[in-house]
Order: C-alpha cells, then sequence, then structure tokens
C-alpha cells in the first residue's frame, strides 16, 4: 500500500498549468476551430514539417538574431534552458508532476540547449498514440490493474501467513513466543526499506525491471525461509523477504496511475486497493489449516514460494513496461535510429538525474516533508495507527477467538474473512458512491481549476467515528459467554474503516502535495511500516496484562483521539496548505 495513488495528481496537475507550457515553444496563432475540428492536431501556418513523419516541428532556428527574425516573422520564439530549468524540469516529472500529457497537439518541441545544441524533445502524439499507456485497450489495462493486485497479495499474504503455524516453529527451533512473532514484524520491517529503494529505482529504469529483479529475490528469500536451519536464518530471510516484497507495495500504484487517468484511475485504485487487505487477511487462515493438518510448518513457507515463483512468471512474460519517461526515452532512441538523427531527446535524456540528486531527492526529502509539514505528520499518525491496528489483530485475534471461543488455528483464520469482506464492501461503495461524487465536481469545473484535495477527506470523515464504534464493540463482545459472530462482525466494521481511511488519505496527499506527492508518501510509507512491525510486539502482552476488553477499549480511545484529524483538514486545510511550502494552494 507504499505509493497507491502516487500520481493521481497528474489530472489535477494538468488541469493547474493548463495555458502555460513548459516547452521551449511558443505558438503562433492558432488555426481556427473548424480547422481544429477537421484536423485536431494542426499547426499554425508558419509552422513547417521535417522530412520524416514522427510529428510536426518547427525549423531550427539559432541564437538571439534568428530570434528576433521569428518574432518579425511570427514564427514560434525560442528560448535557451538553463540547466537548472532542465533539472527542474525532470524532477517534477519524475517526481510526481506529469509534464509528458500536456503535450497533446504539438508532440515534438524545439529549443536550443544551454550549450547551443539544438533539440527535438519527444513525447506523445495524442490519442491516437498506441505506445501511450493510456491508450492501451481497457481490458488490457484492467488486466495489468489485476495482476499489480495479485503481485500485492502475494507480498502481504505472505506477510501475515506465519502468524498461524508460529507454535509449529517455536517447537522445531525452541525460541519464545516474542521470537516468534519477529517472523511476521521482521517481514514487515523490510517494508521500510523497500520503498527508499524500489521506488527511485523504477523511476530510473522502469518498472518492469524492478519487479523482475525484485520479485526473482523475494522468491529466493522464500525458499531461504523454507530450508532455514535456525532462529538466525529464519528471521534473517524474513526480513529480506520484506525488503524484497516491498517492491509491489511500492510500484503496483505507479504501474496503475500509469495506465488510467483521473476520472477512471479512482475505480481501478478502489478495486486494487482491496489487495493490501487481502492477503493479511488471507494469510492466517492458510497457514492455519497447515498448522491444524499437521503438516510441517515448512511447507507455508513452500506455498509461498510456489505463490511467488507463479508471479515472477506472469511479471516476466505478460507485463509490459508502463512508465511514461522510460517509453519516452525508447521511442526518442527508435526515433534517432530510424531518422540518424540526434536531435531527437526524450525529457528524461535532455536533463537526467545523477544518483546523487536521485539519492537526494528520495531518500532526504521525504523526511523533510514529513517534519516540515505539520498536515502531513497528523496524517502519517493517523495511517501509522492504523496500519499497526491491522497487524497487532493478528495476535490479537488467538486470544479472543481460540483461547475464548476454544477455535482451532484454522477456524481462528476464518474469522479473517469478515474483516476482508468488510473491505470488499468499503470497495463497493467507493466505486458506486463515492468516487462518481469525486468525477462529477471534476467535470463541473472550468478548464484549468482543479478540485480541492479536501474533497477526498470524505470517507475518512465517515470512517473515523465508525473505527472508535468498532474498536468498542470488539472490546466488550469479546467475553467467552457472548456468541463469537459480534467481535467477528466487528472486525468486518473495522476493515470498512480502515480502507476508507487509508484510500482517502492517500488521495488527498497526492492531490495535496502534488509535485511532492512521491516523496510525501515514501516518509508515510516508512513510518507506517514501522508501526505495523512494532505494534504485534506488545500486542500479546497488552492483552493479557490489561484483559482483551480494556486493551481493544485503549485502542479505540487512542482512535477517538484521531477523529478531529480528517474535520479540521476538510475545514482549514485550505488555509494551512496556503501556509506551506510544499503544499499546492
Amino acid at each position: 500500500m507504499s505509493n497507491f495513488n502516487m500520481r493521481d495528481a497528474n489530472e489535477n496537475l494538468d488541469l493547474e498549468k493548463q495555458g502555460s507550457e513548459t516547452t521551449a515553444t511558443a505558438e503562433p496563432e492558432s488555426p481556427s476551430e473548424e480547422e481544429k475540428r477537421e484536423n485536431p492536431t494542426a499547426l499554425p501556418e508558419s509552422t513547417t514539417k521535417p522530412a520524416t513523419s514522427f510529428a510536426p516541428m518547427t525549423p531550427p532556428r539559432y541564437g538571439n538574431k534568428g530570434q528576433q527574425q521569428q518574432q518579425q516573422d511570427g514564427a514560434p520564439v525560442q528560448r535557451t534552458f538553463s540547466r537548472r530549468e532542465q533539472l527542474h524540469h525532470t524532477e517534477s516529472h519524475l517526481f510526481g508532476g506529469d509534464l509528458i500529457r500536456q503535450q497533446t497537439e504539438l508532440q515534438l518541441t524545439h529549443f536550443q540547449s544551454q550549450q547551443g545544441k539544438d533539440v527535438i524533445t519527444v513525447h506523445w502524439e495524442g490519442e491516437g498514440d498506441m505506445e501511450n499507456p493510456l491508450n492501451w485497450g481497457r481490458l488490457y489495462r484492467w488486466y495489468i490493474t489485476a495482476l499489480g493486485g495479485l503481485l500485492v497479495l502475494n507480498s502481504t499474504f505472505t506477510s501475515s501467513a506465519p502468524s498461524g503455524i508460529v507454535a509449529d516453529m517455536e517447537v522445531t527451533f525452541g525460541f519464545s513466543q516474542e521470537v516468534g512473532i519477529l517472523t511476521v514484524s521482521l517481514f514487515v520491517a523490510g517494508y521500510c526499506l523497500g520503498p527508499l529503494i524500489w521506488g527511485p529505482l523504477s523511476e530510473r529504469v522502469g518498472r518492469k525491471p524492478v519487479f523482475l529483479v525484485a520479485m526473482a529475490c523475494y522468491t529466493g528469500m522464500n525458499v531461504g525461509c523454507a530450508l532455514a536451519p535456525n532462529t538466525a536464518a529464519i528471521l534473517i530471510f524474513r526480513f529480506l523477504s520484506g525488503a524484497f516484497g516491498a517492491s509491489p507495495l511500492t510500484n503496483a500504484g505507479g504501474l496503475i496511475a500509469d495506465i488510467w487517468d483521473a476520472k477512471t484511475r479512482g475505480d481501478a485504485m478502489a478495486i486494487f486497493s482491496i489487495a493490501p487487505f487481502a492477503g493479511p487477511a488471507l494469510g492466517p487462515i492458510v497457514g492455519g489449516f497447515i498448522y491444524v493438518s499437521g503438516t510441517n510448518w515448512r511447507w507455508l513457507f513452500w506455498v509461498c514460494t510456489i505463490f511467488s515463483g507463479v508471479c515472477f512468471l506472469l511479471t516476466a512474460f505478460t507485463l509490459p513496461e508502463t512508465y511514461a519517461p522510460i517509453l519516452l526515452k525508447r521511442k526518442a532512441a527508435r526515433i534517432r535510429k530510424e531518422t540518424n538523427d540526434e536531435r531527437y531527446q526524450s525529457p528524461m535524456d535532455m536533463a537526467p538525474l545523477s544518483v546523487g540528486q536521485l539519492i537526494k531527492g528520495i531518500i532526504s526529502k521525504p523526511f523533510i516533508l514529513l517534519f516540515m509539514e505539520p498536515m502531513l505528520l497528523a496524517i502519517t499518525i493517523y495511517m501509522s495507527f492504523t496500519y499497526g491496528l491491522l497487524y497487532l489483530l493478528f495476535e490479537a485475534y488467538p486470544i479472543v477467538f481460540v483461547e475464548g471461543h476454544g477455535f482451532n488455528q484454522g477456524i481462528d483464520g476464518l474469522m479473517f474473512l469478515a474483516f476482508f469482506i468488510g473491505g470488499a464492501i468499503a470497495v463497493v461503495i467507493y466505486v458506486t458512491l463515492i468516487n462518481p461524487r469525486y468525477v462529477r465536481k471534476l467535470e463541473a469545473l472550468e478548464k484549468g481549476q482543479r478540485v480541492p484535495p479536501e474533497v477526498r477527506l470524505l470517507p475518512v470523515m465517515i470512517a473515523a467515528p465508525l473505527l472508535v464504534v468498532a474498536l468498542f464493540w470488539f472490546a466488550w463482545t469479546s467475553y467467552p459467554s457472548i456468541s463469537y459472530w459480534s467481535p467477528m462482525l466487528a472486525g468486518a466494521l473495522l476493515g470498512l474503516c480502515l480502507l476508507f481511511i487509508f484510500v482517502g488519505l492517500f488521495n488527498f496527499i497526492v492531490d495535496a502535495y502534488l509535485a511532492n506527492a512521491a516523496s510525501a508518501l515514501s516518509g508515510n510509507t516508512v513510518c507506517r511500516s514501522a508501526f505495523g512491525a512494532g505494534f504485534p510486539l506488545f500486542a500479546t502482552q497488552m492483552f493479557q496484562r490489561l484483559g482483551t476488553q480494556w486493551a481493544a477499549s485503549l485502542l479505540g480511545f487512542l482512535a477517538l483521539l484521531m477523529v478531529p484529524i480528517p474535520f479540521i483538514l476538510s475545514r482549514y486545510g485550505a488555509k494551512i496548505r496556503a501556509m506551506s511550502k510544499h503544499a499546492a494552494e
């Protein structure tokens, strides 16, 4: 879930910057409306075409004299880009902006570089350009969305699966219950490291190479877990599995943002977002039934290995590259080869980020944003609490349903199905009611305007008080004398609330921070993963010492303290963003 909506800001960024081209060409008088209807990509009469047929371009001009002559003739005016401007262009694209999509009528832009080198930038060629992932067939894009969800499901399933067979592992290795919990916590701790590696790497080499390398290593780490000879080995392999398994959580959201525009992306992201909740819910079920069947615990990790191996093969043979800057870079290279003209360059070619700049932008900037932006810090604390709550339930459920109601590990795992069903209901509500409301607001606005980010907070404002209700409901109906149906249904409400909170706050971060959204989400992901790793470590002691009722009530009181956060942001968000150096106004 780390980076689900990392590029959802693209549509708002397009609307915000429409009319002020960031390319190097200033166009003369536009064709008439009738001409535009006949030829949507028509250029001004003064624009000439090159010998090749890739796209129209302006003729080369050099120096101030050439620029003056162009102004007199009414031809396009060129300008010289400084290194600082070129770097800003590339950074704003790589870290959340989408300057490429602004070029719809003029696909190739012509300017002089600082060194005097004549350059033609390569962009998409309108709606008919099938190299643009946004123009791929709808069914094909839904397949890619489903595959991205499967990769996330695989990772999150493996994160929680050992909770059902820890007792067998304790017998084999002779470690304590606390060390057994580390098999889950260390995996989630690996999620803290992963986003700092896989996110920036995918923006440098593309989505698919990162998925392939990470999934291959992730599969290998699962083999290591299955063959682990001692405690140290199983814990090390689990941590590394989490680090490599973080790749889908970091990049699958970006994968979906690559292929859906803002109007359709909401539905795709909502359906996709069920995967991070389904995985943790299904893991204990499989692990629990392996334990009950008497099968050796190592078979659980062989199941995880088979699952990850299948995902690796599907990625290798059916997943295309979707990251626009990389595709444009390949397109520019192909045009250079076909025309033997070195002037054709992609935005990434013109101002590539060095490794040092990439590290600075991805590793340091997220934490600068996190601690310098009170709005982002408050959101991150809330999301981290709810994420920790998700993994705490893996320790709380056995206390309630195994010790309290006498269920075996397999039936205890089935209790998580209610949590999954609650999340599925949330997706249906979001797709049919909440996201259409956002789309209507988007369509009602005039060109150049954008929907305020605070509109994204509606599901969070619904879920925040309901989360408190769900926790107290779970707390005070968890007595063995009360039917297990009651705490199980409370779990369903928990699932609904957690999904609403995550989807709403993710979308808000992206819309509020636009070009800084990737950095904002990276810091958020690291903190959430730290809470997810830490909460299970004290869960058992807290529930045993305070009792199930007061332990769950303590969580309810903490959730109650955080209820005002979405309402304050909804009421004062615009003023807070206006005072921020990094948020979009």
